[in-house]
Parts: structure tokens; sequence; C-alpha cells
């Protein structure tokens, strides 16, 4: 016998749901599937994962690749501030201020390898004075959508 849950309660008539929008920047990277570079819902805005591509262009900011499109090398750096660069430009094509960013999540595909020097430029965006200083999670993944080594994807609070 399958599991019951219990009925939501009941929703006062008063009720109005935030308001919610899609946003898009004109200066970062197009989505790589049907999604909005950001959503903000009354306060706050949701970004979606960015990464280092530039806005109308196919090739990679620091990758090499194969002959076969396999990654033949690749810069964890240049991709970092690329990616950081993105989302300040969604932040700003949104109205965001920057210092508003509350959550952070980057995804790296060699964590092991990527994560000092990733580390050190994440410093430079995030910490110190002028920046957001969010809450912070980096994970360890076997690959992204993309030839790309690192993503992020941010939470921000108006």
């Amino acid at each position: 016998m399958g599991r019951r849950h219990p009925s939501p309660p009941d929703v006062p008539a008063s009720y109005s749901p935030p308001m919610s929008e899609a946003l898009s920047s004109s200066r970062a990277p197009e989505p790589v599937g049907p999604y909005p570079h950001a959503r903000r819902c009354g306060n706050v805005v949701y970004f979606s994962g960015v990464g280092p591509r530039a806005r109308g262009k196919k090739e990679i900011p620091g990758v090499t690749l194969a002959a076969d499109g396999t990654v033949a090398s690749y810069d964890i750096e240049v991709q970092c501030r690329s990616c950081f660069d993105n989302l300040k430009a969604v932040c700003e094509d949104a109205g965001v201020p920057w210092t508003a960013i509350a959550d952070v999540t980057v995804y790296l595909t060699d964590i092991k390898r990527d994560f000092p020097i990733y580390n050190k430029v994440y410093a430079e965006y995030f910490a110190g004075p002028g920046n957001p200083f969010p809450a912070r999670t980096t994970l360890g993944i076997v690959g992204l959508p993309t030839p790309i080594a690192v993503e992020i994807k941010a939470v921000a609070v108006l």
C-alpha cells in the first residue's frame, strides 16, 4: 500500500503568489537549453548555471579542443574569470546588485586539480570589500553539458 501524503493546508483567499518573471541578459552566453538566465520570484533571484562561453561564440575561453572535439587542455583560471564575469553581466542586465548574491554553487569537473586556482579567483570576485561574500558550495562532478570545466549557479536576495 502506498504512502499517504497529508493534504496541503487551506490557502487563504487573500493569498497572492509572489511576482515571478524570467530574466535574460544580452551579454551573457545563450542558455544551452530551454531556460532563462535567471528568474525573479518576489525579492529572490535564482540564476541558472552559467559557464565560461562568450555570447554568440562556440569557442570556450581557455579551452583547446582536439581534432575529435574532446578537450585537449584547458585553463581553469581563464574559465573561472569568464564564468564570474558572465554572472556579473546577468546581474547587471537584471538590475541585481552584485552584493545581493547570497548563495553560490560551483561545479568543477576536476576538483582535485582545479580547486586551488578556482578558490583564488573566487576570492577576488566574491570576498572582501564591495563583494557579496555569499554562502558557497563547491562540487566535483563528472561532466557538464558542454566541454567546460566550471559552471556557477547563484541566488540573490533583494
